[in-house]
């Protein structure tokens, strides 16, 4: 039986906290890095105790949600049978096959944010500039670009309508807003009005063949020698898309306000864009979109001198973990020397992101675009920070300096593409 009554060690809610996430944690991890409060329960900031939680999937439990959860909310052997199912639509084979999609749907929506750069007169910036040869936009990173972009990126990988984005856009602000207001009857509406899309999408599609699309495909998987049922397909696809367009949004804004303020990591990637992956796991390492994950002990545990009862709730801590100074000397500095196995920004273990390779492609078609689209990325103004649950920033201020009036981005010229 897991404790009923334990006093806290923190608040989580504390404006301190929310002011602050990554300095609050920080502080945490070396005051009482195993830390009990009303709102999380257990939270676990030490790298150390977040790696034996996920490699301990047996006392470490998964099945933490009241709802039907495929696979994150299972424990094996039936997460191993349904994870194989869900790893067959990230394979190298099927990444590649959805490159040109996305390098598409990319270079229009770049196009589009662009499309109003001004031109910067000769002498703008203190030096000789020819004009119309370099224009400039200044862009809020999230509302304008990594937004949009999540909800593209996941509308062409499922083969969803593109009239199906602005109320997906609609029900990302509204899950947003109830999940900051800690609400659980908010957020349980939220969820049921997406779960609403998904079935009116999958009645679209009960006569389709599997080679249609994405959200075809999951109709003729099997498990158990029968089909998913309504509510795993459903499960699959929130988990997925929640993913998509809160994580990765969040990613890009991370990366592009971190590239904003390093010109020299900046410089480096523009210079090495073989780098681009590797740079991109060590900049959400330093600041991770995704904060926590949930897990329930199924025996007494002791971690950190601290005993911990079996039924108790934890809260893994991504973004303390993934600044440990144990693990990551100088967890600020960026730098790709560093052993990615440590990395947790896709986490480890059996729970592994199974989406880790479509996320890092589309950050890196992303990057390179906008390296090959610009002269360079600068801040244009402070950033304001998320609050938890959500990681990363509410909003990014960027100026991008535009090359010229027609540039060509993955083999094609920019207005040659057709809408995707």
């Amino acid at each position: 039986m897991a404790e009923t009554q334990q006093a806290q060690d923190w608040d989580p809610s504390d404006p301190s906290v929310r002011a602050n996430q990554t300095t609050a944690y920080d502080r945490m991890r070396g005051k009482c890095p195993v830390a009990h409060s009303d709102a999380l329960n257990w939270s676990l900031f030490r790298h150390e105790d977040v790696i034996r939680a996920l490699c301990d999937p047996e006392t470490f439990s998964s099945a933490v949600s009241r709802h039907v959860a495929v696979p994150n909310g299972m424990d094996r052997p039936e997460h191993t049978i349904f994870r194989e199912v869900v790893d067959r639509y990230f394979t190298p084979e099927k990444m590649a096959e959805f490159e040109p999609a996305l390098q598409a749907l990319t270079a229009q929506l770049l196009q589009e944010l662009t499309d109003d750069a001004a031109p910067v007169a000769s002498g703008a910036r203190g030096e000789a500039v020819t004009p119309g040869a370099e224009k400039s936009v200044t862009v809020e990173v999230m509302s304008e670009l990594a937004n949009p972009f999540a909800l593209r990126c996941q509308s062409a990988f499922m083969g969803w309508p593109r009239e199906l984005e602005p109320e997906l856009e609609r029900w990302v602000r509204r899950n947003h807003e109830a999940t900051t207001s800690r609400d659980h009857s908010r957020t349980s509406e939220v969820a049921l009005e997406f779960d609403g899309y998904i079935r009116q999408l999958l009645d679209d599609r009960r006569d389709s063949p599997a080679d249609r699309d994405n959200t075809s495909r999951l109709l003729h998987e099997t498990v158990y020698d029968r089909k998913f049922t309504e509510d795993e397909i459903v499960s699959i696809v929130r988990n997925w898309t929640v993913g998509e367009l809160s994580t990765i949004a969040g990613a890009v804004g991370i990366v592009l306000g971190y590239l904003a303020e390093h010109q020299d990591v900046q410089r480096q990637l523009r210079e090495n864009p073989e780098q681009i992956v590797a740079a991109t796991d060590e900049i959400q390492r330093i600041e991770d979109p995704f904060v926590t994950n949930r897990r329930v002990t199924t025996e007494d545990v002791e971690l950190s001198g601290r005993k911990i009862p079996a039924g108790s709730k934890i809260t893994l801590m991504w973004s303390s973990a993934n600044r440990d100074d144990t693990v990551f000397s100088d967890p600020d500095d960026f730098r790709l020397d560093r052993d990615p196995e440590q990395n947790l920004v896709y986490g480890a273990g059996i729970h592994v992101c199974p989406g880790a390779p479509m996320a890092r492609l589309e950050l890196k078609v992303l990057l390179e675009q906008i390296f090959e689209l610009t002269e360079r990325i600068e801040s244009a103004g402070k950033s304001v920070r998320a609050e938890h649950p959500a990681g990363g920033f509410h909003t990014v201020p960027v100026r991008l300096w535009v090359i010229g009036q027609n540039v060509c981005m993955a083999g094609a010229c920019l207005p040659a593409i057709a809408p995707f």
